[in-house]
């Protein structure tokens, strides 16, 4: 499939998807959301990349949100399909088996902030801002914002953040819990590389496990998230990265895991 909307290229491991609309400040139309769907089918094997990062092009936006343009043409039926759709391809790249990074570089705002949600952390410049604004137009978020912000940064917050249309600067978004780490401008992307690049030489069946289990125990009781952990745990010993890793504390030395997804 041919890009007309991102970018995709793979670095060291490291696969790099740019939504690249930069005059639309990178806002999701459909044909941008069936860009990004292929890009994350293509690397939900871990043959083509072990660590994913999403960014926006330019350095205004990440992804302002939605493509605006296009709701005065919807009805209902339209609209509902809509949101479905891009909840699916979200729902894709929460459940990736490899870590996902949003490296938000500007405005990551509607469809944006629930991009960057469904990534398992964010990176964000020191410019970055987030928001639901859909009360604004007199809409709601369709794309799971209301659900990832209230289990990210509790329900009175989200409520107050999607009733208000408020923007969070990147320092807020981190007291809040929902960014990670905040950089200079200059050094967002070289930071979160340093990072992916460091995600990339672990092991791949260690990294899908965690990613599994948190995902999952948050939808469940503690004693059944334990139960998940103690169940991964065992099936991680089974890979022969488990191995490796204890062989290499023990003879004092840096490890080399060749682990695929499966083994």
């Amino acid at each position: 499939m041919g890009y007309e909307n991102v970018i995709f290229e793979v670095k060291e491991n490291v696969g790099i998807l740019t939504i690249n609309r930069p005059k639309v400040l990178n806002a999701l139309n459909p044909a941008t959301l069936e860009e990004i769907e292929d890009v994350v089918d293509r690397l939900s094997s871990g043959e083509e990349a072990k660590v994913l990062i999403i960014t926006g092009a330019g350095d205004k936006a990440f992804v302002a949100g939605a493509d605006i343009s296009e709701f005065p043409k919807m009805n209902s039926l339209q609209a509902r399909i809509f949101a479905q759709k891009g909840q699916a391809i979200f729902f894709k790249i929460e459940n990736l088996p490899i870590p996902v990074i949003a490296c938000v570089n500007g405005y990551a705002l509607g469809g944006g902030c629930e991009l960057a949600m469904s990534c398992d952390f964010i990176y964000a410049s020191e410019k970055a801002r987030f928001g639901q604004p859909e009360i604004n137009l007199g809409i709601i978020p369709g794309f799971g914002g209301t659900q990832r912000l209230a289990r990210l940064v509790g329900r009175a917050k989200a409520k107050e953040l999607c009733m208000t249309g408020v923007q969070l600067t990147a320092m807020e978004a981190r007291e809040l819990g929902l960014v990670a780490q905040v950089f200079p401008p200059e050094e967002l992307m070289e930071k979160t590389l340093e990072v992916a690049r460091g995600l990339a030489q672990k092991s791949l069946v260690a990294l899908r496990a965690i990613k599994e289990v948190i995902n999952k125990g948050l939808e469940v009781d503690l004693y059944t998230g334990c139960a998940l952990e103690a169940e991964a745990f065992a099936t991680s010993f089974s890979s022969v990265d488990a191995r490796e890793g204890a062989m290499a504390f023990l003879e004092k030395r840096k490890p080399t895991f060749k682990g695929t997804l499966t083994q």
